[in-house]
């Protein structure tokens, strides 16, 4: 049995599939929702060293 073009694009559409839903199930599973939450609270952060030079220059 010879493989043609339309036998590979099928092996690549499927692979494709199948690692969408691998990256879909991590980021929706309970072992990542910790790390996802810290990330998504980073920029209510409060540092005073970073920001305090960028609060002087632009006054609100």
């Amino acid at each position: 049995m010879a493989m043609d073009i339309n036998d590979l694009r099928s092996i690549v559409t499927v692979a494709g599939l199948v690692c969408f839903l691998a990256i879909v199930g991590w980021a929706y599973g309970k072992s990542s929702k910790k790390g996802f939450e810290e990330a998504a609270n980073l920029p209510f952060a409060e540092d005073d060293d970073d920001g305090a030079a960028s609060r002087a220059s632009h006054p609100r």
